[in-house]
Parts: C-alpha cells; structure tokens; sequence
C-alpha cells in the first residue's frame, strides 16, 4: 500500500508518538495516508486505541526491522 507521508517516531516514547501523528494528521487532507514508524512498546495500543477516539481509520500494521509500522487513513 502506498503513502502520502511518513512520521518517524523511532526513538520516541509515550505519549509523543501519538501526539506527533495527531499533529501531522490535522495537517493532511481527509482520505491521505499517514505511515507511522514507532519502536515505543505502548505504541501497539496507542496508535489503535487513537485511530479508534479520534475516528481515522487504522489500514494496516505491520513491522520493519525493529519498528511497528502503522498506516492510518485520515478522517
């Protein structure tokens, strides 16, 4: 799947991983795709538990070297 951008939250801890895709997010038009990289071990339920609250819509997850790799559909 593709993209229409990428926030590198490696490296972050809770809550900045979800606070920086919230900003991003507010930034992009409804429909684009966010890809969000986190190694934070809170971030397998904050990036759901998020999409879920604030109703963007988590497309897919998966895993790229030592990051979670989130794909999240702007509302």
């Amino acid at each position: 799947m593709t993209w229409d951008a990428e926030l590198d939250a490696r490296g972050l801890i809770c809550p900045l991983p979800v606070l920086k895709a919230r900003k991003r997010l507010q930034g992009m038009v409804p429909g684009t795709v966010l890809r969000i990289l986190a190694t934070d071990p809170a971030a397998v339920i904050d990036v759901p538990h998020f999409c879920a609250e604030s109703g963007h819509e988590l497309v897919a997850t998966g895993e790229e070297g030592e990051a979670q790799v989130y794909l999240v559909r702007r509302r």
